[in-house]
């Protein structure tokens, strides 16, 4: 379980006294996630989710939890995070900020097929389309300037092989890094664990908390990169053609985007071959932290540079 912070029923009671939520009934720690701190809270009005930011700024929050509420209000299945007494949507618990969201219904798929990846394109060009009106601004925290710092501290761990995929990647991503892409709020992490379907259609996209500003296409890539690949890393092509076919449906893809899709594929690869890389090897304290193998991405990473001329589009 990643609980950073314990949280006790009896202080978690006097906290939610600064909401209209209710008395607590039920709380629970929950396995997934190895950023923050999240327990399944049930009170007397209802289901939520209470997480406790381990490592994130007061600025960093209000873009996360503004942009929820943001989409949330202009109809995307997002959690909807709870004001305080005072309007606030976070406020300190056991030395950290925290913050209440709704509980959303649904669960996770592990094997999805062409027609929930459609969905999940269409779902996220909604949330492209409706954070287009969201005024916040926060550069993605693990873009190009999160990639520069970490790479120094992950190389000793890797091969000589892996140090120079890592080193020749970074120097390519410098040099072919496209700014005139269409750019918004993303949601940077949209995997199969951060979606919950019902049936046919999601009922739920969560985990927000490493949303920024940055090429909406990078999500595409993230989100490809998941939902359409077989245990090896090599991408499905029915599955990724019915995504791209989902999302440009609803925001239509530009040529530049064609054009630099190969490019922002290894983009979304290197990001998570360094953050898992991260996590493995220089973990933080916690009790029982999940970090996922990096090798995983590591091989997509050089899946994606090997077959950069022959990726699926539309």
């Amino acid at each position: 379980m990643s609980v950073f912070t314990p949280v006790t029923p009896e202080q978690l009671s006097a906290w939610l006294k600064r909401y209209s939520a209710g008395a607590l009934a039920q709380m629970q720690g929950i396995a997934a996630g190895i950023e923050n701190t999240n327990y399944f809270v049930t009170t007397s009005t209802g289901r939520y989710v209470l997480t406790l930011f381990e490592k994130l700024a007061p600025f960093e929050l209000d873009f996360y939890l503004g942009l929820m509420s943001h989409l949330a209000q202009h109809g995307v299945p997002c959690p909807a995070p709870a004001a305080d007494h005072e309007g606030r949507l976070f406020s300190e618990l056991n030395g950290k900020p925290a913050a209440l969201v709704s509980r959303l219904q649904g669960e996770t798929v592990i094997a999805p097929t062409p027609a929930q990846c459609a969905e999940v394109g269409r779902t996220l060009a909604g949330m492209h389309r409706a954070g287009a009106s969201y005024p916040g601004k926060l550069d993605n925290p693990r873009g190009p300037r999160w990639w520069r710092e970490a790479a120094p501290k992950v190389s000793p761990f890797l091969d000589a092989g892996g140090a120079a995929l890592l080193g020749a990647e970074l120097e390519f991503q410098v040099r072919s890094r496209r700014e005139d892409l269409p750019r918004g709020p993303i949601h940077a992490d949209l995997f199969r664990d951060n979606v919950l379907f019902q049936g046919g259609r999601i009922g739920g996209v969560i985990d927000f908390y490493f949303a920024g500003v940055d090429r909406l296409l990078f999500d595409v890539a993230v989100a490809v990169n998941d939902w359409c690949v077989h245990p090896g890393g090599e991408i499905d092509a029915p599955r990724s053609r019915a995504l791209l076919a989902g999302y440009h449906a609803h925001r239509p893809l530009t040529p530049a985007e064609r054009d630099a899709w190969p490019g922002l594929l290894r983009a979304a690869a290197l990001r998570f071959w360094l953050s898992r890389l991260y996590d493995f090897y220089l973990p933080r304290a916690g009790e029982l932290v999940h970090a996922h193998d990096p090798e995983h991405f590591r091989r997509i990473l050089a899946l994606r540079i090997e077959r950069a001329g022959s990726v699926p589009w539309l």
